[in-house]
């Protein structure tokens, strides 16, 4: 399986991107913590590069917190500003703005030797369904931008103003325009941040038997009531759709509705809080 998923509207939104970034004091790049490495995009690079940058690892309760130690003791080490959040509970809050205040310390300083005061502005980035709308909403204590659970919604730039001093520029989320890695592509399938219509849901819901084989198999066993996973992938949605009931009459197994059910139920937490990306497996992080 190859994925490949380029959208027109995401070349307009990093051209939107790298007129905006003239604009604002810092970065704020949100990386989902089921799959941190794979949600680097390497054409955010130039957008960064002269800016103070953090790194808000979201939605890091879906993973379990031994986990997520092992990203921020990489994170620590490799000097980088970040903070890991729920995204949803808004208990970071204060902890964001004051990160945010801290990285962009030199031009308030600057600003207030002149008499004046500096209202920080940050652009919010990252590929799509990481939660970048979900995580200024939690900022801003109420729902001022766009928010939802498949990629893609954000389409234009948005400003959100709060009360500290501080704007936030919401960006649309945005993949490579080639993915050189296919088990990244894979993972970000996982999470949902490659369109569901991109990757026929047979294919993915096979990737997801596959990942089980290897890793977390008990969870997975239980799940479905299974003594374990044949190796031959039809008879695995043939005794999952069998004990789901999933079937269609004297037809057979409803095989489409048992794989959208693997990959609900794996992006739903039903089969465990699953981290797909470590950091010992990459030479750099960032």
């Amino acid at each position: 399986m190859h994925i490949q998923w380029y959208p027109g509207h995401m070349t307009k939104a990093m051209r939107m991107m790298q007129e905006a970034v003239k604009q604002v004091d810092c970065i704020i790049y949100v990386l989902d913590a089921r799959a941190i490495s794979s949600c680097i995009n390497p054409k955010f690079d130039e957008l960064i590069k002269n800016k103070p940058v953090l790194y808000i690892i979201g939605k890091s309760d879906l993973v379990e917190q031994e986990d997520i130690k092992k990203w921020t003791k990489a994170f620590s080490q490799q000097g980088k500003n970040f903070i890991a959040a729920d995204n949803v509970s808004g208990k970071q809050r204060g902890l964001i703005i004051d990160k945010l205040k801290k990285i962009n310390a030199e031009v308030i300083e600057k600003y207030a030797q002149k008499g004046a005061k500096k209202s920080i502005r940050a652009m919010v980035v990252g590929v799509p369904n990481t939660g970048k709308s979900t995580l200024i909403n939690s900022l801003c204590a109420s729902k001022k931008t766009i928010t939802g659970n498949r990629p893609g919604v954000t389409r234009g730039k948005q400003w959100v103003s709060l009360a500290e001093g501080v704007e936030l520029l919401d960006t649309p989320g945005a993949v490579p325009p080639a993915f050189e890695d296919q088990q990244k592509a894979l993972h970000l399938a996982f999470i949902g941040s490659i369109k569901d219509d991109i990757v026929p849901y047979d294919e993915l819901a096979i990737e997801i038997i596959n990942y089980f084989r290897q890793n977390k198999t008990q969870d997975f066993l239980d799940r479905y009531k299974l003594e374990s996973i044949p190796e031959d992938n039809v008879e695995a949605f043939d005794k999952i759709a069998q004990n789901r009931g999933y079937l269609l009459g004297k037809r057979g197994y409803d095989y489409e509705r048992t794989a959208k059910a693997l990959i609900s139920e794996f992006r739903g937490q039903k089969l465990g809080k699953i981290m797909l990306d470590f950091p010992e497996e990459e030479k750099e992080i960032l």
